[in-house]
């Protein structure tokens, strides 16, 4: 039996929650040629998960929530662009009609 306890966490910034997940490391299965997965933090979003950062067990919850904010602002925050240059397009005039003579 395992065991690793599962986590959570919320991390808000910017008036952004974010919810963070611990899970347990998967074996590799050779079988399926699956590589080996370290226990990780996922981002859950839209009802999906986003790997994150590798989980120590050993770590405590404030310093894993320091790291989980460090990754979202580096990694889930997006860049604000800016502001796109609005050049007003003149409409052009239709074509008279020329009368039928």
């Amino acid at each position: 039996m395992s065991s690793f306890k599962s986590q959570q966490c919320r991390v808000t910034i910017h008036d952004r929650t974010f919810h963070f997940v611990s899970y347990e490391a998967v074996p590799a299965n050779v079988s399926r040629n699956e590589p080996a997965q370290p226990s990780r933090w996922y981002l859950m979003a839209a009802g999906r998960r986003f790997a994150s950062l590798e989980c120590d067990p050993q770590q405590s919850l404030p310093d894993a929530e320091l790291s989980l904010t460090d990754w979202a602002i580096a990694n889930a925050i997006a860049v604000v662009p800016p502001a796109p240059v609005v050049v007003p397009v003149v409409a052009a005039r239709p074509a008279r009609k020329r009368a039928a003579r």
